[in-house]
């Protein structure tokens, strides 16, 4: 969004169209609680913050990025701020900043435990006051059209450019051609893969697998970030999300008998980054064989505690849970893909006139492991240069109409939605049991196996059916799966969010 406003305001006679699959208030950013980092205390500084970053990255982040986001910052959430987004202050006007796990300071900004909706919330209102931005909502990009698509890539020495994107209007039941300039993957994640997962259901990972049948370069996907602390509730799909500023505010994690085990991992307990207490939780549960562990929060003073995180105290209410007298359930979710499509510093994909931005991109801020509450950041920092790069050269790139309509291959109807639905759940399975926070050789080798067949049984499907959003879905999850079980296979140590016991 901030990267359509900043092109629609410095391109006034440009068209800038934004496809969304379901409703344009439907992202990974609405469910974003914790907050957006930023260092704007007189005691925190840039070098703070980055070796924070670098810390939580286990040193593989590209530091050429991590310094200019971090430098950035202050004047990105500036200019949201001018935008009419709000966060919470003290009783002295200042900003309220809170602490989260990997942070050696008070540096997140935050509205109440719902910033990304905030946040959110003020950007669309700005979009509606760009004339030249229109919003397609409903509408699934089913495959980018670059020359590789229309049969014109040689070799990987021949340029591929991008001219848009095939999409389906999900209310008209149509596919139709969105021709561009430039396209800009704004996508989201890939939570979905697996069966626990604080991402909404949208998130299949769509972008990312669309550039990968480009033949776009995408890497870092064996490293997914699981969050420590998803509410434990079987069978709920996405998971609700306890934020990470929970413990900043200093919750405890404890096991079945009350033990605080975290601070046998890590000295710094609850505050450590969140792989290492991922790992923490994920080795109690296999020893202790339980289903969960527990968040304590009964000590915290109540009112400011409620004042804090109202949305999460009212959830946890709603379901019988009150954090003044009792523990709340949690187990580690899928939560962040911290690789993706390489892009440079100015978000340019390895396809001419491609670009990706946030978390469907790879740009070397987060390395092995995004620290928390560094992904809204690093969206407005790219998407801020990537607008600049953009609109300097937009009126030197020729606009390609001569694209073929859509040649639908599928003609009928599925007989059964249960073929998708079904290897949708035994997908899930396989990368929840073979593919999440510890991997082994065996592990793997046995998921990549199921996926073959998963991956023929879908195309041919796809070959001899119409073109449905569950199905494309399905295809992207398939895609992504494979993408994160054979870049494991290839990493040559555990780092990070990354773990492969035979790797030790």
């Amino acid at each position: 969004m901030t990267y359509a406003i900043k092109v629609a305001k410095a391109n006034p006679d440009k068209s800038i169209i934004i496809i969304t699959k379901a409703d344009k208030g439907e992202s990974n950013t609405k469910y974003a609680q914790g907050g957006i980092a930023a260092v704007l205390d007189e005691h925190d500084t840039f070098e703070n913050h980055i070796e924070d970053t670098l810390r939580a990255g286990d040193y593989i982040n590209d530091k050429e990025v991590v310094t200019r986001v971090v430098e950035e910052a202050p004047e990105r959430l500036k200019e949201i701020i001018s935008w009419g987004t709000r966060f919470d202050k003290d009783k002295t006007g200042e900003y309220d900043l809170g602490k989260e796990g990997g942070h050696s300071l008070n540096r997140i900004l935050h509205h109440k435990d719902i910033t990304g909706f905030e946040i959110e919330r003020a950007l669309l209102e700005k979009i509606a006051e760009c004339r030249n931005i229109e919003v397609l909502q409903h509408h699934f990009a089913i495959d980018l059209i670059t020359d590789h698509h229309l049969g014109k890539l040689v070799n990987r020495r021949t340029e591929n450019t991008c001219y848009g994107a095939y999409t389906l209007n999900s209310k008209k039941n149509i596919i139709e051609r969105v021709l561009a300039k430039i396209t800009m993957l704004c996508s989201g994640g890939a939570g979905q893969v697996y069966s626990h997962t604080t991402n909404p259901i949208i998130a299949t990972g769509d972008g990312i697998a669309m550039a990968h049948r480009a033949k776009a370069l995408v890497s870092d996907m064996e490293f997914v970030q699981f969050h420590p602390t998803a509410l434990f509730e079987p069978g709920k799909s996405p998971s609700f999300l306890i934020s990470e500023a929970v413990r900043g505010f200093g919750a405890y994690i404890r096991n079945k008998k009350g033990e605080r085990f975290v601070l046998k991992s890590d000295q710094r307990g609850e505050l450590a980054s969140r792989d290492i207490v991922s790992k923490a939780i994920d080795k109690e549960l296999k020893v202790s064989g339980e289903n969960c562990v527990y968040l304590d929060c009964t000590h915290l003073e109540h009112d400011s505690f409620y004042n804090h995180f109202p949305n999460i105290s009212d959830y946890c209410k709603k379901i019988g849970i009150d954090f003044r007298r009792d523990w709340i359930p949690i187990v580690p979710a899928a939560h962040y893909t911290c690789g993706g499509i390489n892009v440079n510093l100015n978000s340019q994909t390895s396809i001419t006139n491609l670009y990706a931005c946030g978390e469907c991109s790879r740009t070397g801020l987060h390395g092995a492991n995004r620290l928390a509450s560094n992904s809204l950041l690093e969206a407005l920092v790219f998407a801020h240069h990537a607008a600049a790069d953009v609109s300097s050269k937009i009126n030197s790139v020729s606009f390609n109409d001569k694209i073929p309509q859509w040649n639908a291959e599928g003609t009928t109807d599925p007989d059964e939605l249960i073929l998708i639905t079904h290897s949708r759940k035994e997908l899930q399975t396989i990368m929840s049991d073979y593919v999440a926070i510890v991997r082994s050789n065996v592990r793997l080798k046995r998921a990549l196996s199921r996926l073959k067949i998963h991956y023929e049984e879908t195309e041919e499907l796809y070959k001899s059916t119409k073109i449905s959003p569950q199905l494309c879905e399905l295809r992207n999850l398939i895609t992504i799966a494979y993408l994160i079980v054979t870049q494991s296979m290839i990493r040559p140590e555990n780092k990070g969010a990354f773990y492969n016991v035979d790797l030790n």
